[in-house]
Formats: C-alpha cells, sequence, structure tokens
C-alpha cells in the first residue's frame, strides 16, 4: 500500500554484568550520547536513553526494515 507507514516502538534494557555498579556518575551522560548516534546512526529513532549505575534503559521507534535483534547486536 502506497502512503502508509509503520514504526514500532520497543524498550530494551541492558545489564551490566553481575549487575555491578560500573556506570559511573562521571561518565554516565557520554555512555548515553554514545548510545543514541548508534541508534541515530542506523537510521533509527532514540527517544529515551537513561538508566541507572547497573542498567541502561532504552526507548527505540524502530522501522518496519529492522530487526531488533540486529540493533541490539550493534
Amino acid at each position: 500500500m502506497s502512503g502508509t507507514f509503520s514504526q514500532i516502538y520497543i524498550q530494551i534494557v541492558f545489564a551490566v554484568k553481575g549487575r555491578q555498579n560500573l556506570i559511573h556518575p562521571s561518565f554516565e551522560e557520554e555512555v548515553y550520547k554514545y548510545i543514541s548516534g548508534i541508534i541515530s546512526g542506523k537510521r533509527q529513532k532514540s527517544l529515551a536513553v537513561n538508566g541507572m549505575e547497573d542498567h541502561i534503559h532504552l526507548l527505540v521507534g524502530l522501522k518496519p526494515a529492522m530487526c531488533i535483534s540486529d540493533l541490539v547486536r550493534i
């Protein structure tokens, strides 16, 4: 169908191995920017990137052509 558009919103959670507090506040903003840049570089929408010392939450708008597993692997 021409003129149609679809997108799915996915929440992805990355946890640090052993749930250790390894994401230090001094560099956590840089980590979030880096992850957001990867998502944008794959032509997807980074709606929210945030987290705590032991995990990160991503809210991503995926286009139909992108597989979730491919984005997470990258």
